[in-house]
C-alpha cells in the first residue's frame, strides 16, 4: 500500500513562469496571477474546482462548459472517418499507431483528473478530481478525488491508482509524459482518495500539466508490458467502452450506460451518441469518396483544391450534407517542409536558406490551392505571438545580447519575410540568389547537377504519406531540379512513416507544428537540445542551439507579460534564424463537412470544434 508513503522522485530545476494568449488578454489578466507570494502563503494551500494560467477559472463552480449543449438529444451514431490504421488501444507510449477517440482531448475511454476547456487558453476542471489544493506559491497540489468515479469494470478510482499511472507513464510513457513528470520532486498518497503532488520550483503551468494525466487501473494494466501494441480492450473511466475491434480498419466504442459521472455537470452537454466509431481509410481520396456516399459522418477537410472543386455531390445540392467555413483564432503555427539538421548535407545554414528560395509560394496557392492559403511567416503565425513585421523591443535585445549571432539583422529589425517569388515557378532571381549561397556553401551547377569538391551529386529524399503532400512536394522537386538538385518523393504506408519520424529516420519531411494561445513547457519538447537526441520527440528538425534553450527558460521565467511576450518573440526569432524549414502556408479557417443530421453547439469555443459535443439529431 501506498497510503501515507511519499514516491521521492529526481528534482528538476523550474523556475516560476507566466503562460500568455493572444493580445490584450494576458495584459490584463497577468496580475492576478503571477504576484509574487509572501513566506506565510508558500505555505498554504487553497481550494479550487479549477485552476487556470490567467487568473480564476471563467467557469464557476457546478457549471457545465460553456459551449456544451446541455439539452441536445442522445443516442444514435456518429461514424468519423482517420486515414491511414492502428495497430493498438494504447495511445500513451511510442510504439504503435493509438487508434482514434480513446484518451483525452476527446476522451472515450481514459479520463484525466482535470478536463481542459476548449473556450480557455489554459483552464482545467474537475474531472476524476472532485476538487485540488494549490499552494500559493505553486510548490504543491493536493488533488481530492470524486468518492463516485468508478472504472467501467465498477471498481472505484483510487489515489493508487493515480501514483501508479503517474510512475508508469513516468517510466515508460511517451517522452512528453518523462519530461514533464520528471519536474516532479515528491507524490505522497494521504488517503485512499487524496494524494500531494510537490514540484521543485514555481513552475504555474506544471500543476495544470499534472491535472490533465489521465488515470489507469492498477489493477487491470499489465505493467511489464505496457510499451508493446495491444489490441485487448482497455479498461477506463470515460463515458464509453470498446465495443469492437476490426484490426487496423475500425474501432467501434459504446456509451457506458454505468458511466460515473453522467450527473457531474462538468459532463453535462457532452458525449450524446450511443455509438461513436472510427472507420480507417489507406488514403485521402478514398476516405473523400467515404463521405460522399454516406459511409462516414463528419470531415474536416485539409485539401483546399478538394474544398473548392469537388463539394458539389448530390447529398450537399440536396441538403442531405452540410459544409461550413468556421473561424479560428488560435495561432496557427507553423508548417513546413522540415531539414533534419543531423544529416551532414543539411548542417550549413546557408543551404537550408537557398533551399527555401526556390519554392514558390504564390504560384503553389494560386495553380493547387485556389488561393485559400497564406504564408506562414513564424513559429506563432496569425497572431500577436508572432515577432514577423515586429522590430525586437530593447527587452528582446536584452535576451538575446548573450547569443549575437543568433538572430539575423533583418530578423531583428522584422524585415524579413519568407521569400516572395513572381508566381512563374521559373523564377530566375530566386534561382541565382540560392545558387550563390550554395556556391558559397561548396556546391557547384556543373552539367545540369549541383555538385560539391567530391564530385559528388545534391541529393534528398523527401519522406511523405498521403497524395496531398506527395503533390506538393513533386512540385517542390521540380523547382529544386532547375540548379541541379536531385529531389526525390518516398510515399509509404502510415505505420512506416511514423516509425520513421520517431527514429529521425528521414532526410526531409512535411509537418506541422500546431498553435497554441499559451506557449510553455511544450516547447522544449518541440526546439530543446535534449529533446533533439530523444526518439520519439518533436524536434523533427535536430535544432540544438544555446540560444533556443535559454528563450525557452526565458518565456517559463517571465515574470511581468511584457517579458513574456518579448521571450516568445525571441524565440521565434532564433527559430526563423536558423531556417530549419521551409515554411509552407496555412488555413486562415477550419473547413467542416457534417451529414445535416450532425449537429455541433453554435457557439464554438476559443480553440475550436468540440468533436465531444456534437449529437445526432431526431434520437432521444
Amino acid at each position: 500500500m501506498l497510503t501515507n508513503k511519499t514516491i521521492r522522485l529526481l528534482p528538476a530545476a523550474v523556475a516560476c513562469r507566466f503562460t500568455g494568449t493572444l493580445g490584450f488578454i494576458f495584459l490584463l489578466l497577468f496580475s492576478a496571477i503571477c504576484a509574487p507570494a509572501s513566506a506565510q502563503g508558500a505555505k498554504q494551500e487553497t481550494a479550487r474546482h479549477g485552476l487556470s494560467l490567467h487568473g480564476a477559472p471563467l467557469l464557476e463552480a457546478d457549471r457545465p462548459l460553456p459551449y456544451a449543449q446541455t439539452d441536445a438529444p442522445t443516442g444514435g451514431r456518429i461514424v468519423f472517418g482517420a486515414q491511414g490504421v492502428f495497430d493498438t488501444l494504447n495511445p500513451f507510449v511510442i510504439r504503435g499507431i493509438a487508434a482514434q477517440g480513446l484518451a483525452p482531448p476527446m476522451g472515450l475511454v481514459f479520463q484525466s483528473l482535470m478536463i481542459r476547456s476548449a473556450d480557455e487558453p489554459f483552464s482545467v476542471y474537475g474531472g476524476l478530481a472532485k476538487s485540488v489544493d494549490l499552494a500559493d506559491d505553486f510548490s504543491s497540489m493536493t488533488v481530492h478525488l470524486e468518492p463516485e468515479a468508478r472504472f467501467s469494470d465498477g471498481k472505484q478510482v483510487s489515489a493508487e491508482d493515480v501514483a501508479f499511472t503517474f510512475a508508469l507513464l513516468k517510466d515508460k510513457g511517451r517522452p512528453t509524459f518523462r519530461g514533464y513528470y520528471g519536474k516532479v520532486t515528491a507524490l505522497t498518497v494521504l488517503d485512499p482518495l487524496t494524494l500531494r503532488f510537490t514540484f521543485e520550483g514555481h513552475d504555474r503551468e506544471l500543476p495544470l500539466i499534472i491535472a490533465l494525466m489521465p488515470v489507469l487501473p492498477k489493477h487491470a494494466t499489465p505493467a511489464a508490458r505496457f510499451e508493446e501494441t495491444s489490441l485487448l480492450p482497455p479498461i477506463g473511466s470515460g463515458p464509453y467502452r470498446v465495443a469492437e475491434i476490426k484490426a487496423g480498419e475500425s474501432i467501434r466504442y459504446e456509451k457506458n450506460p454505468d458511466f460515473w459521472g453522467k450527473a457531474k455537470p462538468i459532463y453535462r452537454g457532452l458525449y450524446h451518441p450511443q455509438t461513436i466509431r472510427f472507420d480507417y481509410f489507406r488514403d485521402s481520396n478514398t476516405l473523400f469518396e467515404a463521405f460522399k456516399g454516406g459511409l462516414v459522418d463528419v470531415r474536416i477537410e485539409d485539401n483546399p483544391t478538394r474544398w473548392a472543386q469537388d463539394y458539389d455531390f448530390a447529398s450537399l445540392k440536396d441538403g442531405r450534407t452540410v459544409r461550413e467555413t468556421l473561424s479560428i483564432t488560435i495561432p496557427k503555427g507553423m508548417t513546413g517542409f522540415v531539414f533534419n539538421t543531423r544529416k551532414p548535407l543539411f548542417d550549413d545554414i546557408r543551404i537550408r536558406e537557398a533551399l527555401g528560395m526556390m519554392l514558390d509560394f504564390e504560384w503553389i496557392n494560386r495553380s493547387l490551392f485556389f488561393g485559400l492559403y497564406k504564408r506562414s511567416n513564424s513559429y506563432f503565425s496569425g497572431s500577436a505571438l508572432s515577432a514577423a513585421g515586429r522590430p525586437a523591443s530593447t527587452e528582446e535585445r536584452a535576451l538575446l545580447a548573450r547569443f549575437p549571432d543568433a538572430v539575423r539583422p533583418d530578423i531583428l529589425a522584422g524585415q524579413w519575410q519568407p521569400p516572395q517569388l513572381d508566381g512563374t515557378g521559373r523564377d530566375r532571381k530566386a534561382a541565382m540568389t540560392a545558387l550563390n549561397l550554395l556556391n558559397q556553401a561548396g556546391w557547384t551547377l556543373r552539367d545540369g547537377q549541383l555538385v560539391n569538391g567530391n564530385n559528388e551529386v545534391f541529393r534528398f529524399e523527401l519522406l511523405v504519406n498521403s497524395r496531398l503532400q506527395e503533390k506538393l512536394a513533386l512540385n517542390y522537386a521540380q523547382s529544386l531540379a532547375r540548379i541541379g538538385i536531385s529531389l526525390s518523393v518516398r510515399l509509404i504506408d502510415e505505420i512506416q512513416y511514423w516509425r520513421r519520424l520517431s527514429a529521425f529516420d528521414f532526410d526531409m519531411i512535411q509537418f506541422t507544428w500546431s498553435g497554441s494561445p499559451a506557449p510553455g513547457n511544450e516547447q522544449y519538447h518541440r526546439w530543446g537540445s535534449k529533446a533533439a537526441e530523444r526518439e520519439g520527440s518533436l524536434n523533427y528538425a535536430g535544432a540544438k542551439n544555446p540560444a533556443i534553450d535559454a528563450m525557452i527558460e526565458a518565456l517559463l521565467a517571465a515574470q511581468t507579460p511584457q517579458t513574456y511576450l518579448s521571450a516568445i518573440h525571441a524565440l521565434d526569432r532564433v527559430l526563423l534564424s536558423g531556417f530549419y524549414v521551409v515554411p509552407l502556408f496555412y488555413a486562415p479557417d477550419l473547413w467542416l463537412a457534417r451529414k445535416a443530421s450532425v449537429k455541433h453547439p453554435a457557439r464554438l469555443p476559443l480553440l475550436g470544434t468540440a468533436p465531444e459535443t456534437f449529437w445526432v439529431e431526431g434520437t432521444q
